[in-house]
């Protein structure tokens, strides 16, 4: 299972260490969250100010000084209201970057959702589609996922934020376009959720971006410490699912 690791989410500098903000410390905390098994990594570029970024002159520097420090899984950053308010307005940014990412993640709660993930496609950047489940947003932003036609599933992936570790939620996943499913958790929600990835065989996410924690309650003192932590959650349930299985079929 690849786990992606979102390195600072919408945080900010007050949050602590196991923040990285600026391109040198995004890559210094890229690469030891990789060497501790991650295998994508989600950056939200900022502004020397701190702010949120689509421009060309942001996401590019910090999409070459991981690379340059030898980050070579795939990078994603987020295409969101949140770094630039007008639908037309993350048009154009997206359209302007002269570093692509390997993937950017749109948020299908968001207006121009469709819109941007065609012209994300169209310059061969895949594409994260986030949707809220059990949340405030409701059911429209799922409804807006399945109305969109999927024209290239295998650049698509639904990353599903889930309000609780609830299985009537992923149940609720079936009979989706054919794209890989990923889900994740913010705060409270974060390990029970990753832990019920593991169990349902979807991809899975953490990192400081999600949550600040270890499963113990102990404040992690880095992006490669919640990596650590959320691969031994990941092996123990996939242990505990292979014996289940295994007993099923001894049955």
């Amino acid at each position: 299972m690849s786990l992606p690791v979102s390195l600072n989410g919408s945080r900010g500098a007050a949050d602590g260490p196991a923040v990285p903000m600026s391109p040198a410390d995004l890559a210094e905390s890229a690469l030891a969250a990789v060497a501790a098994g991650a295998g994508e990594v989600l950056v939200h570029p900022r502004t020397p100010c701190g702010r949120e970024s689509l421009s060309p002159r942001v996401v590019g520097p910090a999409l070459e000084a991981m690379r340059g420090a030898g980050v070579l899984v795939p990078l994603s950053v987020p295409a969101s209201i949140a770094a630039e308010p007008d639908p037309a307005g993350r048009l154009e940014r997206v359209r302007s970057w002269t570093v692509l990412p390997d993937r950017a993640a749109v948020a299908f709660a968001e207006p121009g959702a469709e819109e941007l993930t065609e012209a994300l496609l169209a310059r061969g950047v895949a594409v994260d589609a986030v949707v809220p489940l059990g949340g405030p947003a409701g059911p429209e932003p799922m409804a807006r996922f399945l109305a969109w036609p999927v024209r290239a599933p295998g650049r698509v992936r639904l990353a599903a934020e889930l309000a609780t570790a609830d299985p009537a939620l992923v149940a609720g996943l079936r009979g989706l376009p054919p794209v890989a499913v990923l889900l994740y958790g913010r705060e409270a929600a974060a390990w029970p959720v990753l832990r019920l990835a593991a169990r349902c065989g979807t991809g899975a996410r953490t990192g400081a971006g999600d949550v600040l924690h270890l499963p113990d309650g102990r404040r992690a003192r880095s992006n490669a410490e919640l990596v650590t932590a959320a691969r031994t959650a990941l092996d123990r349930a996939g242990a505990e699912r292979a014996g289940a299985a295994a007993t099923g079929v001894s049955r």
